[in-house]
């Protein structure tokens, strides 16, 4: 538009806040197509998914209808040292990340810095300036064991914030958190 400053359009342009949603291989993982889809209906919000290649196990990826990053995406764009590196690149294309769920095993790895897959290396890389958001996700009793407490704890002294599990009837039958 004439008399518009230039630097206008580009601001107009950033208006967009990023949410990258990790999703690991909890049986809580079912409700991805919900979160992505609730996620989507507020205005400016653009989201993008990392997946576990066991959460794979609990959606139906035709049902994400937005870009879902696995371990093999990682590995197929790097090809020479000028490539970009994919979990650095969604580390600073994120404005926020919310793992839901953060499965069990995933928690582990995190509170012990392994990063043995995009996920996992996405958030060792991640930028502590900038929120990410854990939702533990897994049966009672593995939520009961002493060793789970100790490693929310980590996660909460690394800067990131718990969403804290709900008392349901399980999957399994039991009833708990």
């Amino acid at each position: 538009e004439p008399g518009t400053p230039a630097g206008n359009s580009s601001s107009v342009a950033r208006e967009r806040f990023h949410v990258l949603v990790g999703v690991t291989g909890s049986v809580a993982a079912l409700k991805l197509p919900l979160l992505v889809a609730e996620l989507l209906k507020i205005p400016g919000l653009e989201v993008k998914v990392v997946t576990t290649e066991r959460a794979k196990h609990f959606y139906n990826a035709q049902e994400i209808p937005v870009t879902l990053y696995g371990d093999e995406e990682e590995w197929q764009l790097w090809k020479g040292r000028s490539d970009p590196v994919l979990h650095i690149e969604l580390r600073r294309w994120a404005d926020l990340m919310v793992v839901a769920p953060l499965d069990a095993n995933t928690l582990a790895k995190v509170a012990n810095g392994i990063c043995d897959n995009l996920l996992t290396c996405v958030i060792r890389a991640w930028d502590l300036s900038k929120p990410l958001l854990f939702c533990p996700a897994m049966n009672t009793a593995m939520w009961e064991h002493p060793i789970t407490a100790r490693q929310v704890e980590q996660l909460k002294g690394f800067g990131y914030t718990e969403i804290p599990c709900v008392v349901k009837k399980l999957v399994c039958g039991d009833e708990g958190q």
